[in-house]
């Protein structure tokens, strides 16, 4: 920060430094509300060159995108094309014409952009986002290759061998222990559908986090009563295996 030589701030400077450092952060952002085909969405693009795409799939939180936005430009950062998607375009309680139909024209559109390498999606998604995702990405083995859902919602996912049945590409869920938020993403339900993609061979791993609850990786979000809080170590853990995925599944190129 400079100073005046009386010792006083050069606020001028200060400020400047501040813009500056702000559009340094946001650079890898380019914003859209596109209502059109696939909902809206926001765009995060690599700072250099062509990467592969990513699909983020926002949670139902009451601040939409607030608390994904960091995450996606984390993503993006790896060297990612990431797109990140509203929830509610690609739930998992959505008809399929819809739900899944949003999310092939994201993945088309993404195909599309000259900041995206050609090929298929890998896919992100959080809690209804999460349900979403293995509702509809884990059955598109032509435009998806794999799949990570963090603390799925469940809610709208009851027959979980119907929904093993149909899964195509690797899956990894990351889920909480005590998650007990609305009910929407109970361990036990998720335990079932692991038992149930097992039962078939899907390509599917399940880590659970014995005490972490909803939201445990969204400083932003997560809703802080009883075990629903963000937690540090779970959350970097969770991270570098989604990483991980990727990297596997996904890989820079």
């Amino acid at each position: 920060m400079k100073l005046h030589p009386d010792g006083s701030i050069d606020w001028r400077i200060f400020v400047i430094s501040f813009v500056v450092a702000l559009a340094c952060a946001c650079a890898a952002m380019a914003a859209t509300d596109d209502a059109g085909p696939g909902g809206p969405k926001e765009v995060y693009a690599p700072s250099s060159g062509q990467g592969p795409i990513v699909i983020l799939i926002s949670g139902a939180s009451t601040q939409g995108f607030e608390a994904y936005r960091s995450y996606a430009a984390e993503v993006a950062r790896l060297g990612y094309y990431a797109v990140l998607l509203d929830a509610a375009e690609i739930s998992g309680d959505s008809p399929d014409w819809f739900g899944g139909g949003n999310l092939k024209r994201t993945i088309e559109q993404a195909q599309r952009s000259p900041q995206a390498l050609p090929g298929k999606a890998a896919v992100i998604g959080f809690s209804r986002g999460g349900g979403g995702a293995l509702a509809h990405a884990a059955r598109m083995p032509d435009l998806v290759t794999s799949v990570v859902a963090y603390y799925p919602s469940t809610a709208s996912l009851s027959d979980m061998r119907s929904l093993a049945a149909r899964f195509q590409v690797p899956i990894l869920v990351l889920a909480g222990e005590r998650d007990n938020y609305q009910n929407c993403c109970l361990i036990e339900s998720i335990r079932a559908m692991e038992a149930a993609a097992k039962e078939i061979k899907a390509p599917f791993e399940l880590v659970v986090y014995p005490n972490a609850g909803h939201a445990f990786n969204l400083e932003a979000w997560a809703v802080g009563i009883g075990p629903n809080k963000y937690r540090a170590g779970d959350a970097a853990d969770a991270w570098q295996r989604t990483i991980k995925m990727l990297r596997q599944y996904q890989p820079l190129r």
